[in-house]
């Protein structure tokens, strides 16, 4: 049963973000958003931890120490910002590296469709950005590349603040044609 109703929360989520990534013309986004969730990797540990109200990989986290659907699901994903790390061979340390604006709007959808799956009829375009907010806190450094973190910041307090519409007017208008705007 717990297989089932992961099967049918994935699908929902990617049918969410593949509405919103339409709404912005990002067809390929939308289309092929998150398909190594139904990997037998990603797959299995969703169904073994679902809970439906939250995410299956910090359940595994929580019992393991870490989440090897997790580590899967962001090396195969370039929408998560996680993907967007590599050694600098200057300093030889692990860095952060700018998102092309194509992977940066599909992590607003997918924001934006997770908050809705998770919240349910509580949600508000508010979620997400508050969701960034208590990562950002929680570790107390920079989780991504600084013009990352600023673009999405500007993205998902314009969500908070003029709502969807007017946010997924600016993305096509704006930021998907590559103008400045911050």
């Amino acid at each position: 049963m717990k297989a089932w109703k992961h099967f049918c929360t994935i699908t929902k989520h990617r049918w969410a973000v593949r509405r919103n990534c339409f709404c912005v013309g990002l067809y390929r986004q939308g289309l092929l958003h998150d398909l190594s969730k139904y990997s037998w990797t990603e797959f299995s540990i969703g169904a073994r931890y679902y809970q439906g109200t939250r995410s299956p990989n910090s359940a595994e986290r929580e019992t393991i120490g870490y989440s090897a659907a997790w580590m899967h699901h962001k090396g195969r994903n370039r929408h998560h910002f996680e993907y967007w790390t590599d050694l600098d061979l200057q300093t030889h340390k692990y860095t952060f590296f700018p998102m092309p604006r194509v992977f940066l709007v599909e992590m607003v959808m997918d924001r934006i469709a997770a908050c809705k799956i998770y919240h349910g009829k509580s949600y508000r375009d508010s979620d997400a950005l508050e969701y960034l907010q208590r990562a950002v806190a929680r570790d107390g450094k920079a989780i991504m590349h600084p013009q990352t973190q600023r673009e999405l910041e500007f993205l998902l307090t314009m969500l908070r603040d003029r709502g969807e519409k007017e946010t997924f007017r600016f993305i096509r208008k704006v930021v998907l044609k590559n103008k400045p705007f911050l």
